[in-house]
């Protein structure tokens, strides 16, 4: 197997694999490095890219999150698995989809779980999903390199074998095109129009139905949460979620009070091309419109600005962010690996949010229209539950509007 390239090497020796057990998965990154690790989950190979999540909770939920799509997603928390897995913390919500996830890799083997709510063992919930994963890796060390050299894009391969054609593997992780330019909200969005009608998780009653639900809302789906929509449901919102595609002229027609603009995976711009003029469209009908993730970054392009490619992108649920409309600091979800250019900001837009970490652009609002968006989670699901109140000043606007 090739030495990494990093001028922090990874290797074998690094991590809790022994010198002489068989490697029954390896992680072969673009520039030829091949990390070998125990395979659990799903048996075959996956290209994306190789990103690193922080969070210390809610690995079910990332993993179910469509805007992983893509992604091999590695866990800088060493206890995955603790809490098992439920039918209950699924983010997808597109029934006939799966959340897009290439596989997932962490540095000790899965832990027992040991939580009330817990169905199904994490390996086994990982099979009936088709997602590959791999343990016994150094995540530390993976981690610094991409911190330092920036997303790579790399195959992920279970075998229980142990037996691997490497310089295949090699080659196919080098004809993966990137994520640049690349449309993967076609995979994750749902097929036809639904309603939906659960609110938020509630101690001791689980997922209840909406009520007292005062205004009309379309969320576009472009890989959108349950927990967005739970969210909506929750502040008195009657929603109807289309498909990414759906005109603007077709959502008008259903005479909403306001219209979301989900998250989803892949480039802005390469989605962009079919979303921008409807949403351009939904912002010169003079509805309320609020957009979260690649929500955000689509309404910034229909806006006259530009999108970018960050060096190693934010995922997390640690995540300070200032509100410069408030002046407060709220701890914050993140997953993207595109960002609004600040500089390509046209006078007609104003900046509402900047990430404290490394100054990048977080949220956006018109300044003549009811219009806003953020480029993190404010519905966050295990947590932190900091940016709830942007629901609030979506339903505020809605209000104003009526």
């Amino acid at each position: 197997m090739s030495a990494p390239s990093s001028d922090k090497p990874i290797n074998a020796t690094s991590s809790p694999m022994t010198a002489t057990e068989t490697p029954t998965a390896l992680l072969v990154l673009k520039d030829g490095t091949v990390l070998p690790g125990r395979g659990i989950g799903a048996v075959g190979d996956a290209v994306g890219e190789v990103c690193f999540n922080t969070a210390i909770t809610g690995y079910q939920e990332i993993l179910t999150d469509p805007s992983y799509a893509g992604q091999i997603i590695t866990f800088t928390f060493p206890h995955i698995g603790n809490v098992g897995t439920n039918d209950e913390d699924i983010e997808t919500s597109n029934l006939a989809s799966l959340s897009g996830v290439r596989g997932m890799v962490i540095r000790a083997d899965i832990t027992s779980p040991s939580n009330y709510r817990s169905a199904k063992h994490l390996d086994q919930w990982l099979k009936t999903r088709g997602i590959i994963g791999l343990s016994g890796l150094d995540t530390r060390a993976l981690t610094r390199r991409i911190r330092e050299k920036g997303s790579i894009d790399g195959l992920i391969a279970h075998d229980p074998s142990g037996k691997f054609d490497i310089p295949a593997l090699i080659a196919k992780a080098r004809e993966w095109p990137g994520m640049v330019g690349l449309d993967l909200v076609k995979d994750v969005t749902c097929g036809q129009s639904y309603t939906w009608n659960e609110a938020r998780w509630r101690w001791g009653c689980g997922y209840e139905p909406g009520h007292e639900m005062k205004h009309r809302v379309v969320a576009i789906d472009y890989g959108i949460k349950r927990n967005i929509l739970r969210c909506l449901t929750s502040t008195g919102c009657e929603v109807t979620v289309v498909p990414a595609e759906t005109k603007a002229e077709d959502i008008l027609a259903m005479n909403p009070d306001g219209v979301f603009l989900s998250n989803g995976p892949g480039d802005p711009a390469a989605t962009g091309e079919y979303a921008v003029p409807e949403i351009k469209k939904l912002v010169a009908s003079g509805k309320p419109v609020f957009g979260i993730c690649l929500g955000h970054q689509m309404l910034a392009l229909a806006l006259g600005a530009k999108t970018e490619k960050m060096h190693q992108g934010h995922h997390g649920a640690n995540h300070p962010v200032k509100d410069y409309t408030t002046g407060k600091v709220e701890i914050t979800s993140m997953n993207h690996g595109f960002a609004v250019s600040r500089e390509s900001l046209p006078g007609t837009v104003e900046e509402t949010h900047v990430s404290l970490f490394d100054g990048s652009n977080c949220g956006i609002r018109l300044k003549d229209r009811p219009v806003f968006s953020v480029q993190y989670h404010p519905e966050a699901s295990p947590g932190p539950m900091d940016s709830h109140y942007l629901f609030e000043r979506f339903v505020k606007l809605i209000e104003e509007g009526k």
